[in-house]
């Protein structure tokens, strides 16, 4: 066995008093939440474990994760409608005022006539003049609401 299927195994074998240590380890001196069992301060233990070693969620994942919790906290309804995800490489072509408009879609960003831009949102307003949501006005959201 490696080093991290190691840890994880040693993982499965802690006892309770074991598991709490190492969460306070883990946890920069925080004490485990009540009521959490075993198995499933194991398996967040686990997560620590991986986390460390492969590395952690995305930026743009932890967002989500925080956009979503906010919701909860404030009226316990979800928003999970499936955010557009473009891939580098992919064109974003608009029409406006009879003229088209192409955008490029790069790893970090998009390239319009030739310049860097870090969102959509600068670039519809160049292309348009006026203050527009560069998302829905390329087309990746709706204009309703439920």
């Amino acid at each position: 066995m490696n080093g991290i299927d190691n840890q994880l195994a040693e993982l499965a074998t802690m006892s309770p008093a074991q598991l709490r240590a190492e969460w306070r380890k883990a946890h920069k001196g925080r004490t485990m939440p009540a009521g959490l069992g075993r198995d499933l301060a194991s398996r967040a233990l686990a997560w620590r474990v991986q986390e460390r070693i492969s590395g952690g969620l995305t930026p743009a994942t932890l967002r989500q994760l925080s956009r979503l919790a906010q919701q909860l906290e404030n009226g316990g309804e979800l928003d999970i409608a499936r955010e557009v995800r473009l891939k580098p490489g992919t064109r974003l072509v608009r029409h406006w005022h009879g003229e088209p408009y192409t955008v490029l879609v790069l790893e970090d960003g998009f390239q319009f006539q030739d310049r860097h831009y870090r969102s959509l949102t600068p670039i519809a307003r160049e292309i348009t003049g006026a203050a527009w949501s560069g998302p829905r006005f390329f087309g990746l959201k709706g204009t309703t609401h439920a």
